[in-house]
């Protein structure tokens, strides 16, 4: 039997499970084979990922998504972090529903529903670049990021992605930030006749000063690099003209990214308002909870506040510099990734700009049907905007 007719075998199978979201339950994969070359989750568990494989006409093209969840910045928090799903594969969920961006219907999904797409669990916390030797016993933290990326992309590539057509590298939040970073390694690795594109979605964080004029962010990121060992593995364009530790922001990494990148983002973005512009550090008696937990609680000088913000992001935007393979949505909601929720990428009250759905953006970026480069008007005109309640544990706060 043929390959694509597995394939329908298993869309049958997720169509006969009766799901609570618009999808289906894929099962994990552990790549066992990492252990020996130390390729491990922060606690030494083997990296993990999920795999709804492609069919028909999508059977040769490849969509590798990387999860989302922050970062840790030192011993201490990459303590707490080893003992959740995202320090740890042995506390991963073996199953996850595939929606939005995954979902393997055309009517939810019409660009990229019958492509293999797999979403690689994130268990790392410097976004895939740190590389440690060294591992102290009386904590047992393995600083392997770098080390996971490589072991999960070669057993990806072994498993057919070696002969992709297309493929896509796109992921979410500090998944978001590793599809820039390891956007043009990841188009290294296909001949020159695959048609290779990166989407960040929320991964645009910008090197902005919090509340209180302290560069906090930069701070942690700072703290990653040193911590994870990342200088190594951060793009080599960058950090010969930048520190590493800038390196770790979108504004300077991807000025010199050859490979077509569309950048997924809110200009509220709802983790970056609870982390870089106002974090707890810098609201001591918590004048900003409210409105951070949502942004209509929000009063005038708080508004005022986040409309200086966005003009911030727009600024870090610019610096890019104009190119016509870059694709950008970047709307005026309050909201932390849009591409895995299937209420965000493509259903009759999506958000659009221009009349465009973001699944439609960006299929229609990928496929070369027209370019899509658009800025939404300020908070709060738009209407088709999902804005929802920030959840930390979803999208941890630092």
């Amino acid at each position: 039997m043929d390959k694509g007719f597995f394939g329908w075998l298993n869309v049958l199978a997720c169509l006969l499970i009766v799901l609570k979201t618009d999808g289906c339950y894929v099962n994990i994969t552990y790549v066992q084979s990492a252990v020996a070359t130390g390729a491990v989750c922060l606690d030494g568990s083997p990296p993990a990922y999920h795999w709804d494989k492609g069919f028909g006409a999508g059977i040769d093209n490849w969509l590798v998504h990387i999860e989302g969840g922050g970062w840790c910045n030192n011993v201490t928090t990459c303590l707490e972090r080893k003992n959740t799903r995202l320090g740890s594969s042995k506390l991963m969920a073996k199953q996850i529903a595939f929606s939005g961006i995954f979902s393997n219907e055309p009517k939810f999904n019409p660009d990229f529903y019958n492509w293999n797409r797999i979403k690689v669990r994130y268990c790392d916390g410097a976004s895939f670049t740190g590389d440690v030797e060294a591992v102290d016993p009386a904590t047992n933290l393995h600083f392997r990021g770098a080390r996971i990326w490589h072991a999960v992309i070669d057993e990806l590539l072994a498993k057919g992605m070696r002969s992709a057509k297309k493929a896509i590298l796109s992921g979410c939040s500090a998944g978001g930030l590793t599809s820039i970073l390891h956007c043009d390694d990841f188009h290294s690795l296909f001949p020159a006749t695959t048609k290779v594109k990166c989407l960040a979605d929320a991964g645009y964080f910008i090197n902005a000063k919090d509340l209180t004029g302290t560069p906090h962010i930069q701070e942690i990121y700072s703290d990653v690099v040193k911590t994870h060992g990342s200088a190594k593995n951060l793009p080599e364009s960058c950090t010969s003209t930048f520190a590493p530790n800038l390196c770790f922001f979108p504004q300077y990494a991807a000025r010199t990214i050859h490979t077509p990148l569309f950048l997924l983002n809110a200009a509220y973005d709802s983790w970056q308002v609870n982390n870089i512009l106002a974090p707890g550090v810098a609201d001591p008696h918590g004048l900003w909870d409210s409105c951070k937990l949502d942004i209509k609680n929000c009063d005038s000088d708080q508004i005022k506040t986040l409309q200086g913000y966005r003009l911030e992001f727009l600024s870090a935007l610019e610096v890019l510099g104009s190119s016509t393979t870059r694709g950008m949505f970047i709307n005026s909601c309050y909201v932390h990734c849009q591409s895995e929720m299937q209420e965000t990428w493509f259903r009759d009250d999506s958000p659009v700009l221009n009349n465009t759905t973001i699944a439609k953006a960006i299929g229609d970026w990928y496929y070369d049907r027209s370019p899509f480069q658009e800025i939404d008007c300020p908070y709060p005109c738009d209407s088709s905007c999902h804005n929802g309640l920030f959840d930390p544990q979803e999208h941890p706060e630092l």
